[in-house]
């Protein structure tokens, strides 16, 4: 006969599990960020047919970031209860929690480029190849076209000035342009692929120093990617059309 308090304890404990998750969540940016980034990998997980093995390397990547970022916050938590002054321990204590979160976040960008840099290189070189033949004076027109609209699009809102703050955000709108440039123009490199990653990463760097700095908010850092990178491309395929 199943005890009824061993029962209700079961289910209490299951419920502290979720209210900390939920917590963690609600408090959270990086977690809520990490959430949001599983849940993307996971869709792609299944629009490119990954085989069992890798999304396995997948799964166990995604739960190592998560595990370590809400340990990280749990240990964060603790050391503020226990210390009401500075302490250089303390500080180490955090400092090491982070760490691990960087450890298990670099593994899972690994992993998913180990298991998506083959098919998504497939399947997006045979658009970019109708694209990239342009010369490097359409590298110019871009970049130039995208600062122009970026200056407009400040005149309009009001906000910022053409080199800080507004919307959108003009180092963004460049950081992604060239990055659009660099995966446009690579069309006969083997290494197409691992360069437009790498320039991804750095325009994502840009972006983000713009928001820690308080220079520009995320909407405004968002658009300015957006941007750059659709005029970018646009200006290409038009070229191209025409």
């Amino acid at each position: 006969m199943t005890n009824p308090r061993r029962a209700q304890s079961l289910l209490e404990s299951f419920n502290f599990a979720f209210e900390g998750i939920i917590h963690v969540l609600r408090t959270q940016r990086n977690l809520r960020l990490h959430f949001l980034i599983a849940t993307g990998v996971i869709i792609a997980a299944v629009a490119f047919d990954v085989t069992r093995i890798e999304l396995i390397a997948l799964l166990l990547s995604i739960s190592f970031v998560l595990v370590a970022e809400m340990l990280n916050s749990a240990i964060e938590a603790a050391v503020d209860v226990a210390s009401t002054s500075f302490d250089p321990l303390a500080k180490l204590a955090k400092d090491v929690a982070a760490g691990a979160v960087l450890i298990a976040s670099v593994n899972a960008v690994a992993v998913g480029y180990l298991v998506f840099s083959g098919d998504v290189a497939e399947r997006s070189g045979r658009f970019l190849d109708r694209l990239s033949n342009a010369p490097a004076d359409l590298t110019v027109v871009a970049l130039v076209l995208v600062v122009i609209l970026v200056i407009v699009g400040k005149a309009i809102t009001g906000r910022g000035t053409p080199l800080s703050g507004g919307l959108p955000s003009g180092h963004a709108a460049v950081a992604f342009a060239g990055w659009m440039v660099a995966t446009l123009v690579l069309h006969d490199s083997g290494h197409r692929f691992l360069i437009s990653s790498l320039t991804f990463i750095m325009a994502l760097l840009v972006a983000q120093t713009r928001v820690e700095a308080g220079v520009h908010s995320a909407v405004e850092v968002g658009a300015g990617a957006v941007l750059g990178a659709l005029v970018t491309l646009g200006v290409f395929q038009l070229f191209f059309q025409g």
